[in-house]
């Protein structure tokens, strides 16, 4: 087949990856290439895939930093500039023929454009319920060419569909035969993930701090001011270690190396990719029970999960990761969250688009 894949403009995908659905975007695209579908990836500029070619069309992401997406806020008024970005990649699209046009960008304007497309359009939504893109979605299911509206996680598609009409989940999926594990528990706890509020970062340390175990943070100041205050101020101090955002592999390393991979989220996490590959490389989760990670971690089993902004809970966990097998996690990973029980579904929705007078669907 002939696959369109569009990634958000807010930041290229190459490492140090900005987010989750940047992660899984790059190995989806490659998994797809490499079971022979003929793939082009629509990218900010400076986007690099192993083995695949990006298509450019000369967006600087560093000039969108406006539209990066806060769970706290809305997006500016003025987002002609956003427009006339995603104008270019959808020009560019439309000056091509594909089987089907995947958009993973979780932004509005991406959104609008895509019903001009006349190939079958699937929009994978990477974001908690925002008005915005819901105004956005409706309006395309209105259009000549209605889309199909998919979300990451079961939990996610519930809120989701309280707004727009979810046709079905195209869960996120992970590298597992390339993600190193360890059998063996290391001494302290690790944190991945943007510094801003939604991600916990803040939570985290209190959690470590609570059950007397040293934490390494990795991530970038993607809110500034609150990396600043939570994050950073805190490094040195009573066994808190902050690190720059760091490549996926280097994570693993990290992750593997944990006694527990801290999930503290303070959003309805659509899915939970670092949870997801904390898991493969056999470290538990401790998570608070948030949107996806309810449907990514086995609680009791490959980690626990507590009440929302539990910190005391999330640290007497803690004390309880004896009882979880960390070769039980690598095993959950590679049976239920491995990318490639994930192709096989993106490939039988694709088909199913292409079939005549049929609707895709994946429950």
């Amino acid at each position: 087949m002939r696959l369109a894949l569009i990634a958000s403009l807010v930041s290229p995908i190459c490492e140090p990856q900005c987010g989750g659905a940047q992660a899984f975007l790059a190995d989806l695209a490659a998994g797809l290439a490499r079971r022979g579908h003929s793939v082009d990836v629509f990218a900010a500029s400076g986007s690099e895939i192993d083995g695949l070619r990006t298509v450019d069309v000369g967006v600087d992401a560093s000039s969108l930093e406006a539209f990066l997406y806060h769970a706290d806020s809305a997006p500016p008024v003025d987002g002609s500039a956003f427009a006339a970005a995603y104008a270019r990649v959808f020009d560019a699209v439309c000056a091509r023929s594909y089987d089907v046009v995947h958009n993973h960008a979780f932004d509005a304007p991406a959104i609008r454009l895509a019903a001009g497309v006349d190939a079958p359009v699937i929009h994978t939504i990477h974001l908690p319920p925002e008005a915005s893109v819901a105004d956005a979605l409706r309006d395309a299911s209105r259009s000549f060419n209605p889309p199909m509206i998919a979300t990451v996680s079961g939990a996610q598609a519930e809120l989701w569909r309280t707004l727009v009409s979810v046709r079905g989940v195209l869960p996120v999926g992970i590298p597992t035969a390339t993600i190193p594990w360890s059998a063996t528990s290391g001494a302290g706890v690790v944190f991945a993930g943007r510094f801003s509020p939604e991600k916990g970062a803040a939570e985290a340390i209190a959690i470590a701090r609570r059950a007397g175990l040293p934490i390494d943070l990795y991530g970038d100041a993607y809110d500034a001011a609150y990396a600043a205050r939570e994050v950073h101020a805190e490094d040195g101090r009573d066994g808190v270690t902050v690190h720059r955002a760091a490549p996926r592999a280097a994570l693993w390393g990290a992750m593997a190396g944990a006694a527990a991979v801290l999930c503290p989220a303070a959003w309805d996490e659509p899915f939970g990719l670092v949870a997801a590959e904390a898991q493969a490389c056999a470290a538990p989760v401790v998570a608070f029970r948030r949107g996806g990670l309810g449907d990514v971690v086995v609680d009791g089993v490959t980690g626990f999960l507590v009440a929302p902004g539990d910190i005391a809970g999330a640290a007497a966990a803690l004390a309880r990761l004896d009882s979880i097998e960390r070769a039980a996690c690598r095993r959950h990973a590679e049976t239920h969250l491995d990318i490639e029980s994930v192709l096989d579904i993106h490939e039988r929705v694709y088909r199913e688009l292409l079939r005549p007078g049929t609707a895709a669907a994946h429950a």
